[in-house]
């Protein structure tokens, strides 16, 4: 058995969760999220937490119960709509919040992963994003500094990994999750399958184990549609 593979996702968080710490998690709406990850943070009661995030779920799912418990002190984020307590705390002035490009977003996650502590982009120059940026020219043309992010944890959603932990996501989940995870000082990634080792195929690897630390298998999970969209049946 994987010494990376933990029996539940309280298990996998023991000794990792603090108040006051900067928590990456992936996903995209509610695609790729790490639910029982999010769970587990809730239970644990944990205060003053950091999300980097694209979004913070919807009212009742994904980091959306955090904001419930009031767990959530800041959001880094690129899109907050659809989540009505998302919107009464930041008007109340309850929650801080930082907007970000989504593709400066998911690059400062990735530059942090990288060792890249910061680089310089035209996305937001001239806008709210650039106030107290530092700002240079490169051929006539004006960049900001972007900090890249490192997190002190990553939570991530995927579909497969092996027993050493290289993971693969499937379709659109994989969304944000790759830079989440590689940003994090610890990982910990819920899959559905636990595979063995050498069973995946090494090019479709999304990954690599040397990026996660821990796992667990959250399966089975119930697919959460964000917009049910129908028309009425013709009649016969």
């Amino acid at each position: 058995m994987s010494k990376k593979l933990y029996p539940n996702a309280t298990a996998a968080l023991d000794g990792l969760l603090k108040n006051d710490i900067l928590i990456a998690s992936g996903g995209f709406g509610l695609c790729g999220l790490p639910e029982r990850l999010l769970d587990a943070v809730r239970e644990s009661g944990v205060t003053g937490l950091t999300f980097v995030s694209n979004n913070a779920g919807i009212d009742n799912e994904g980091i959306g119960k955090l904001l419930r418990t009031k767990q959530v002190r800041k959001m880094i984020s690129s899109y907050v709509g659809e989540n009505k307590e998302f919107e009464r705390q930041y008007l109340a002035g309850e929650l801080e919040v930082e907007f970000c490009p989504q593709g400066t977003l998911a690059e400062r996650m990735r530059a942090g992963g990288a060792g890249i502590p910061g680089f310089y982009t035209k996305t937001g120059v001239g806008t709210l994003v650039a106030e107290g940026k530092e700002v240079k020219n490169f051929d006539d043309q004006d960049y900001i500094l972007e900090r890249g992010i490192v997190a002190d944890l990553a939570l991530v959603k995927a579909w497969k990994a092996d027993e050493t932990g290289n993971v693969v996501f499937r379709k659109t989940a994989r969304n944000f999750n790759v830079p989440a995870a590689t940003c994090g000082k610890v990982c910990v990634v819920e899959v559905e399958e636990i595979v063995p080792a050498g069973s995946l195929d090494p090019d479709s690897i999304h990954l690599p184990g040397v990026y996660v630390q821990r796992m667990i298998v959250g399966a089975p999970y119930d697919k959460k549609i964000e917009f049910r969209t129908t028309r009425s049946r013709e009649a016969a």
